[in-house]
């Protein structure tokens, strides 16, 4: 294991190629022979130097990566090794397999999280580059060259466990916002002790955890309006869900990242995300999950035959029992989130003039089924059902529930529940009357306190 470098991504590849300094300058000289730059000649010390946070002008990092990817046998890029110009920790979801490398991407994410305090520092991946990455993602094994035992014993597992259960039950009743900053700090925390080395008997434990603290700082910062910062949060849990060999754990996370897609007005990539996702789902609730998420997406690019295909399938993995033996992390996933999926596509098609039945029915039957603890998304039922009232001509009946689902949004930190608020008043725009106008005001001092600026 190296000593701390400024390029911790390349000083931890090099060492992984088990070659030394002087190799790899005989190598990258011989590279830029064959491709005719004669003058690129380094030595043993260029690149120490370059390990030290140096930057080589082209062609030399790709001639590096091209280097270091044969003697590794994985394929790198110039990002993969830190040499691009904001470095793999800024402006990349993708993560070097190399667990300390990776470990020190999601550290570089957490600091400027936490010390920045800016929401546009990160790069959002949208199209290609997204789709690829989560492929990779749920493919990928990364091996380790610390074998310190230092950085986690069984009490701390323990810890991180219960902590991470903590947060993730807070986080389903009152919304992340409250939380967040806990939450990151803890996974930063996570971060440096997998630096420090993991006990071989505890490695899937540490990692499963991580897999799910990562997941849940994902979806807080989704729900403060930090996407990017979520993105880099998935990334890292879908790692660490195949290190901990729970491939279907990071096919659920991957879902999050599509759920993101929809939210954000990209459906297309939602839907190339999810292919992605069903490629790789072997448990049925994940299965399930995948379907009724792919539904949803078909049914915001108004393919009403293709979104009940999906729809349908994931009624009968839910008919059909989804096991026995299903993990904690998509236990969320059941009837009533799947009707709350249903009433979602209902609405989406009717507001594109292809109705495929009430969405407040679905509405009605998610609220039905919601079990004790999820108290975000049974207000966001609710704000659901009073503008699938409003939409469906029954104004009363919308201004009656709007004004039971707002006393519950208030006491809800989420910008997920106003943006729901939004899709409220878009519903209540073509009625004037008293009960409605007091909905709208409402509403709107609401939205207004927690600001968000797309619908889902």
């Amino acid at each position: 294991m190296t000593g701390r470098t400024s390029n911790p991504h390349l000083a931890l590849w090099v060492v992984a190629t088990g070659l030394s300094h002087g190799e790899i300058a005989r190598r990258v000289a011989a590279g830029a022979m064959r491709q005719g730059h004669r003058q690129i000649a380094p030595d043993a010390t260029r690149v120490r130097r370059w390990m030290d946070g140096e930057r080589p002008r082209p062609p030399v990092p790709a001639l590096l990566a091209e280097v270091v990817s044969e003697a590794v046998g994985e394929p790198l890029t110039p990002g993969d090794l830190g040499l691009t110009a904001t470095g793999p920790a800024l402006d990349t979801i993708q993560l070097p397999l190399l667990t300390e490398a990776a470990a020190e991407a999601l550290a570089g994410w957490t600091q400027m999280d936490r010390f920045m305090n800016r929401r546009d520092t990160l790069k959002l991946a949208v199209g290609t580059p997204l789709i690829l990455a989560a492929e990779r993602m749920l493919g990928g094994k990364a091996r380790a060259l610390n074998n310190g035992r230092k950085g986690f014993d069984a009490d701390t597992v323990i810890a991180l466990e219960e902590v991470t259960a903590f947060f993730a039950q807070a986080d389903a009743s009152k919304g992340g916002g409250l939380y967040r900053s806990a939450i990151v700090a803890q996974l930063a925390e996570v971060a440096r002790r997998i630096q420090d080395g993991i006990p071989p008997s505890l490695r899937a434990r540490v990692f499963a955890a991580t897999a799910d603290l990562a997941a849940l700082a994902g979806w807080v910062s989704h729900d403060s309006s930090r996407y990017a910062t979520a993105q880099r949060y998935w990334s890292y849990g879908t790692y660490a869900a195949g290190e901990a060999e729970q491939r279907d754990r990071g096919v659920e996370i991957v879902t999050r990242m599509s759920h993101q897609m929809i939210y954000l007005g990209r459906p297309k990539d939602a839907l190339g995300l999810l292919g992605v996702a069903a490629a790789k789902a072997k448990l049925p609730a994940v299965k399930a999950l995948v379907a009724s998420q792919t539904g949803r997406v078909h049914a915001a690019l108004g393919d009403e035959r293709q979104a009940e295909v999906h729809l349908a399938a994931a009624d009968e993995l839910l008919a059909d029992g989804l096991g026995e033996e299903v993990p904690e992390w998509v236990a969320y996933f059941d009837a009533a989130e799947h009707a709350g999926a249903r009433a979602v596509a209902a609405r989406d098609l009717t507001g594109l003039g292809r109705p495929s039945g009430s969405a407040s029915s679905h509405f009605q039957q998610a609220l039905r089924l919601r079990k004790p603890g999820f108290e975000r998304v049974r207000v966001m039922d609710c704000i659901g059902l009073a503008a699938a009232l409003f939409d469906e001509g029954e104004p009363e009946r919308g201004a009656a529930a709007a004004h039971q689902a707002l006393d519950d949004a208030a006491r809800v930190d989420s910008t997920l529940v106003a943006s729901r608020l939004n899709t409220l008043l878009d519903a209540a725009r073509p009625y004037n009357t008293a009960a409605v106008e007091d909905v709208r005001s409402r509403a709107r001092d609401l939205a207004a306190a927690r600001p968000t600026t797309i619908a889902a």
